[in-house]
């Protein structure tokens, strides 16, 4: 009894220094003593490099453990302390500091005195003289230009939430996305770490702006507030950040992009056809992860783990498939070769090429732009690669397509209503006059979008909202289960969807491959002006014409030839297999000429593998006759099931897979540069299902394969391996 007790004890100790050792997600709203919304604020864990900041309503998230100690903050206020305990939200009130510091406020309306008391009251007499101003706010604020050094005023009648002064500081593209204060060191945009390493004594002069004080002379980009600092002698004066970093002697690290948010999910797994004899997916044409990944590789950052979709980098390229023969959309390519990561298993891949339609002879297209003008929106490679991005695609309008633009910050708007194709200059006026600020209203931007699309749908035409955004939605539906009920709803209008995803830091991947998925539609990152010209110049056909809707794949291994499989990708686009003839369960869209590649990984029959697990006792009931002869040159047979873009219900195609395997060395320079391309992925993802994950080996396979690469797409594909041997 007594032994009894003390195993229990030392359950109870474990079960508890588990639970104290786990690392949660902690929310929460940082607030001053008048419950205002304090954004900007920065929350660290005590001891570490942890660290997070409030957005524009106060809000924050971090990751912690129980015991770990956070700390909160904020110029202007003290800074406070706060023990994570059982809670998973831990809301904060600052107060100020007691002294009071004067200061001199330069403000587009005049030049005042004032000091750090921000209360309510200063958001009052703020309202007072925001009406006051806005007639005179242009001809004030250009008396503001050579004021302060650094400044360039510029004059934005636009089209987003309210007409305003845009006041931008010259190389804001330096300034980090996240959301904290502005700095500005002798007139030059600086971020936090920078500002901190300056010495004391040579600052002649700190301000600290604030609310209206700041927004005025800054604009959108000092929502979060602006410290302005003068030092003796402007030491700092025209430097670049380089300049500014090398000066203060700081050693550039690349930022991680720890506000970013990414759907965890879980590596398939080999599985026997005894247990598991049909495989069910829908095909995937998005490619955003190979974007996203190359942004990263290219800044010089670890990818992250959950960023890394296999399937998307590997149907990023484009594959040598030939054109369908007979009535339906696209044809059916199967190959099997050795796998070069595993020296006892099979590849089989799976491509279908999409009936290439002469652009004449597609659908005339009624499109809404949808795009995101909200406060996240306003760096470099957002709202302005954005705009660029659009007018490539209005280049490709003809004069039977229309065009309507939504946009949507702390409400939604329409800036133009439906317009022909052919009024090119109309169009693109319209997006030279858009502006970011404010908060992100994105649910009231798609009903808004969907009502336009709604309303101007034509009968066998192409109808499609095209949303542009990072993803960042914080006002209305926000949650990603409340925007997938709404998109479902909205797919039941006919109406297509295509995401196209902008910026970092702050970017909402999770929130956009939902809204794709759930929404009829695709999904492409935007990482430069050039991935803009390839996803809606050069393929402006695939992207925006569906030819093919709900497209599914079913796929059943013969057991006589394959001891296990295992699909590689698509986690989250498995179906069950009663799925597959449901055509009430919605799947992926294909477009014209577009290529989808799938591949399988095979345990041959007879095969001795570490990667199985022990099979089970064959079946009483299910055990059949042994006759060798039966299906024995099948490795498997293959389903597809389609409807048409404007149809209902589904159509069936199936094919026979023989079980004919080619070595590597000769196998095609698709199967080559494919398995390259999803070797890579899986070792990005550190997956404990390869045996070799030599970058040298991928390099070498990718080059083997590549063959027809006229954009050098491939080429670069070979160079980021190359540049990222340091990811093991």
């Amino acid at each position: 009894m007594k032994s009894l007790k003390l195993i229990s004890s030392a359950i109870a100790m474990l079960i508890c220094f588990v639970t104290l050792a786990q690392e949660r997600t902690i929310t929460g709203i940082v607030s001053d003593k008048y419950q205002q919304p304090l954004p900007g604020v920065s929350i660290y864990i005590q001891n570490t490099k942890i660290s997070a900041t409030t957005d524009f309503d106060g809000k924050y998230s971090i990751q912690a453990k129980t015991g770990d100690m956070l700390v909160f903050s904020f110029i202007g206020y003290e800074t406070q302390k706060q023990k994570v305990q059982n809670s998973n939200t831990i809301n904060i009130r600052l107060n100020e500091y007691s002294q009071t510091l004067n200061e001199v406020v330069v403000v587009g309306y005049g030049t005042s005195e004032s000091t750090s008391d921000y209360s309510a009251r200063s958001y009052e007499r703020a309202e007072r003289r925001r009406e006051k101003k806005e007639a005179k706010q242009a001809s004030q604020a250009v008396a503001l230009q050579g004021k302060i050094a650094g400044l360039q005023v510029q004059s934005n009648m636009n089209y987003s939430v309210a007409p305003s002064q845009s006041i931008a500081i010259r190389g804001n593209a330096s300034i980090s996305p996240k959301n904290e204060p502005l700095y500005i060191i002798d007139g030059v945009p600086a971020k936090a770490n920078q500002m901190a390493k300056i010495n004391p004594n040579d600052i002649q002069d700190l301000k600290v702006l604030k609310d209206d004080a700041a927004t005025s002379v800054y604009g959108s980009k000092a929502s979060n507030g602006v410290v302005v600092i003068s030092t003796k002698n402007e030491i700092y004066k025209n430097l670049s950040e380089k300049e500014l970093d090398k000066k203060l002697n700081i050693i550039p690290i690349p930022t991680q992009p720890t506000q970013e948010d990414y759907d965890a999910f879980v590596e398939n797994a080999f599985e026997s056809p005894k247990t598991a004899p049909l495989s069910t997916f829908s095909i995937d044409v998005d490619n955003a992860s190979y974007t996203n990944i190359r942004r990263f590789l290219n800044n010089g950052q670890q990818v992250l783990k959950d960023a890394v979709r296999v399937e998307e980098m590997v149907n990023f390229f484009k594959y040598t498939y030939p054109q369908p023969k007979n009535e339906h959309p696209f044809s059916i390519n199967t190959e099997v070769s050795d796998s070069p990561w595993n020296s006892n298993t099979k590849i089989l891949k799976i491509g279908l090429q999409g009936k290439n339609i002469p652009t004449e002879d597609l659908p005339a297209s009624n499109l809404v732009f949808l795009i995101d003008v909200s406060g996240s929106m306003g760096d470099m490679n957002k709202l302005p690669l954005l705009k660029q991005s659009m007018k490539i695609l209005v280049n490709e309008l003809r004069s039977k397509d229309k065009v309507a633009i939504v946009v949507y910050a702390g409400a939604a708007g329409m800036v133009l209503p439906p317009t022909s194709g052919d009024e090119k200059k109309t169009i693109i006026d319209a997006l030279d006059k858009l502006q970011s600020g404010g908060s992100t209203a994105g649910g009231a931007g798609i009903e808004l979008a969907y009502k336009t699309a709604t309303e101007n749908f034509i009968k066998g035409g192409n109808n499609r909202v095209i949303l542009a955004t990072d993803g960042d939605f914080n006002v209305g539906s926000t949650s990603n289960s409340d925007m997938e009920k709404l998109i479902e709803e909205k797919r039941k209008t006919g109406v297509f969807l295509t995401c196209l995803g902008y910026g970092m830091g702050n970017y909402k991947d999770s929130k956009m491959e939902i809204l794709a998925d759930k929404g009829n539609g695709n999904y492409a990152y935007i990482d430069n002006i050039q991935e803009a010209n390839r996803f809606l110049g050069k393929e402006f056909k695939g992207s925006m014409f569906a030819i093919a809707k709900d497209v599914k794949i079913q796929i059943e291994f013969n057991p006589k030839q394959v001891q296990a499989y295992r699909l590689i990708g698509y986690e989250n686009r498995k179906l069950r297999p009663e799925d597959f003839k449901n055509d009430a369960i919605d799947a992926g869209e294909l477009g014209s000429n577009h290529t989808v590649t799938a591949l399988y990984e095979i345990i041959p029959a007879g095969v001795k593998s570490d990667y199985l697990t022990e099979q089970p006792d064959a079946l009483k009931y299910t055990k059949t006759e042994n006759n060798s002869n039966v299906y024995s040159n099948e490795l498997a047979t293959i389903k597809f099931r389609y409807k048409k873009p404007d149809g209902e219900k589904s159509i069936e195609m199936a094919q026979i897979i023989e079980n004919k395997s080619v070595a590597l060395e000769k196998a095609s320079d698709d199967m080559k540069f494919s398995s390259a391309v999803a070797w890579f992925g899986l070792k990005l993802r550190d997956s404990k299902l390869i045996a070799n994950k030599s970058p040298e080996e991928i390099v070498k396979l990718a080059k083997q394969g590549n063959s027809n690469d006229g954009e050098g797409y491939k080429a670069e594909f070979i160079r980021l391996v190359e540049g990222a041997k340091q990811y093991n």
